[in-house]
């Protein structure tokens, strides 16, 4: 049995925009709903996604603040949403499903990286809790008004190198690790896409998980200079110099290309990257490409998806 895990050869690459992947694609009447859509990949993504025609909402911790970032997008409105509170959480799915209205597609976005060790929720480690927690309940809660059809796409990274699941110590009670916290909320990030794919395909939504590749963005914000510079990524002046970055919007053509790409029509359940289906890594140490098989394993998916209705209360998807 072929690895489902194999590239498509879709003539996009890593220095693909979202632009370019969305050309002759018409999104007219399409509703869109992206998190954190006002700053760095959000932001992009919701420029070429608006720009091909469909209608956005962007949800957003500070609403004044993206409404500002967005100006000038057609097609554009803003929501509240902090994903840290599961209150508003639920509450912004609330007026979305009241609102009558059926997304065809939704953009997991919003994330923290690398955060001083914070609790959120009812003590839950705060990247766990931001980057997946949140977006299980959001997505779970808008369930009813997920149009048949649509497609979800959730902002894994390579980061989900650094960690599989810690199913010992979830929550980081015996000692915090920035890195590893970011890179568990990221392989949880890639397991909920693949178990709400499985549960989606009743009707018909498919669920892709993404890297983006390495972009500077706000996202870095909880890092200081002298470790990027350390690790390569700027120079002393704060120029990013690691060759492997891309700008934000080849950051955002994977996301895009995944929302959108006919090539994936009756596909997945996979983690894509570089505009195509990434393939399987499973070498010793971490790289900076593939995708581990401890992310995209169905029963560790289907655990965690237990796990995620566990501590939130929610479990909607049917």
């Amino acid at each position: 049995m072929s690895d489902p895990q194999t590239p498509l050869n879709t003539g996009f690459g890593r220095h693909s925009t979202a632009t370019e992947v969305l050309a002759g694609i018409d999104l007219s009447g399409k509703q869109v709903i992206v998190t954190g859509g006002h700053s760095g990949l959000g932001l992009e993504t919701t420029r070429a996604l608006t720009g091909a025609g469909a209608q956005a909402l962007v949800l957003a911790r500070n609403p004044a603040a993206a409404a500002q970032a967005l100006a000038g997008l057609p097609n554009v409105e803003v929501d509240t949403l902090d994903l840290a509170d599961q209150g508003s959480v639920r509450a912004c799915a609330e007026r979305f499903v009241a609102s009558g209205r059926q997304a065809d597609i939704v953009i997991c976005n919003a994330a923290v990286m690398a955060n001083p060790q914070s609790r959120v929720g009812n003590g839950w480690e705060s990247q766990l809790g931001t980057n997946h927690l949140g977006h299980y309940t959001l997505i779970n809660l808008l369930w009813p008004a997920i149009a048949p059809g649509a497609r979800i796409v959730s902002l894994s990274s390579m980061g989900h190198h650094y960690s599989p699941m810690r199913w010992n110590d979830v929550q980081f009670d015996s000692g915090y690790d920035k890195w590893l916290a970011y890179g568990q909320s990221k392989t949880a990030i890639a397991l909920f896409a693949k178990h709400l794919d499985t549960l989606g395909q009743a009707k018909g939504v498919r669920s892709f998980s993404v890297h983006p590749g390495k972009i500077y963005t706000p996202l870095q914000r909880h890092m200081d200079m002298t470790e990027m510079t350390s690790l390569g990524w700027l120079n002393e002046a704060g120029e990013v110099i690691d060759p492997t970055f891309k700008t934000p919007a080849q950051g955002a053509a994977t996301t895009v290309w995944a929302a959108t790409s006919a090539l994936l029509e009756g596909k997945g359940g996979l983690y894509c990257e570089d505009c195509d289906v990434a393939v399987r890594d499973d070498s010793p140490q971490p790289t900076e490409s593939g995708v581990r098989s401890f992310a995209i394993d169905p029963e560790q998916a289907q655990r965690l998806w237990a796990l995620s209705a566990e501590l939130t209360g929610v479990d909607a998807v049917a």
